[in-house]
């Protein structure tokens, strides 16, 4: 997995709970978080932290949180 870092905008609720809500890349473009599916953590090293499955328009993607900083897979 090669790492892209980029920066969220995220909700935390009142139990701690965190929902992202915008993706923002790093030259300007940015993307709205519709609907979070789902989060996990990972199993056998398959990534770092937490990933949330994330729906961005109608494309279904993929969202890392590795302690406060945020990634997405990257492969140019």
């Amino acid at each position: 997995m090669r790492k892209k870092y980029v920066s969220v905008n995220a909700d935390v609720d009142t139990d701690g709970v965190i929902r992202p809500l915008r993706i923002l890349w790093d030259d300007g473009r940015q993307w709205e978080v519709t609907k979070v599916l789902h989060t996990c953590t990972a199993s056998h090293n398959e990534f770092e932290g937490i990933r949330y499955t994330i729906k961005i328009g109608s494309a279904v993607k993929y969202l890392y949180r590795d302690g406060q900083r945020w990634y997405v897979d990257y492969s140019p």
